[in-house]
């Protein structure tokens, strides 16, 4: 793919990732500029619909990272979304969202090389992938989301 240039949506972790996303860019550490970040207090608040959505929305590929499990400002939000991401995943396997599209990530506010680490290599492999397209014949994923609620 030529000229392709992924979209990814990040929904970070107001405690930890988007410290250390907002450290990366501070200390000018070299990242792609793909990325759009959504800002969230907790990983655990990011909604499974958000995410279908986003990628119903055009994104290529969709991050959501947050603290090290035992280290969430709200006591287990970080588990909530590590339970969610697992089943998150399976629905997206269901709506043809290829694997490496979607990531959770644990990245604490002190590892900005780790963030960018993080961004640098989903960037790469959704490059290889392609742009996301869903499958001909496939209903939009945010209706069929809509629909099993």
């Amino acid at each position: 793919m030529s000229g392709f240039e992924p979209k990814i949506i990040a929904f970070l972790c107001n405690w930890c990732s988007y410290v250390a996303a907002d450290a990366a860019g501070v200390s000018r550490l070299a990242q792609q500029p793909n990325v759009r970040v959504i800002r969230v207090f907790c990983s655990g608040m990011v909604d499974p619909g958000y995410v279908v959505k986003a990628f119903a929305s055009g994104a290529d590929g969709v991050l959501v990272a947050g603290c090290h499990p035992g280290d969430c400002h709200y006591i287990a939000g970080n588990i909530k979304a590590l339970r969610r991401a697992r089943l998150l995943e399976k629905l997206l396997h269901e709506l043809g969202v290829e694997k490496g599209r979607f990531r959770l990530e644990w990245i604490a506010a002190s590892e900005s090389p780790r963030y960018v680490q993080v961004i640098n290599t989903m960037c790469d492999e959704i490059r290889r992938l392609g742009p996301f397209a869903k499958p001909a014949g496939q209903a939009d994923p945010a209706v069929s989301v809509a629909s099993q609620t």
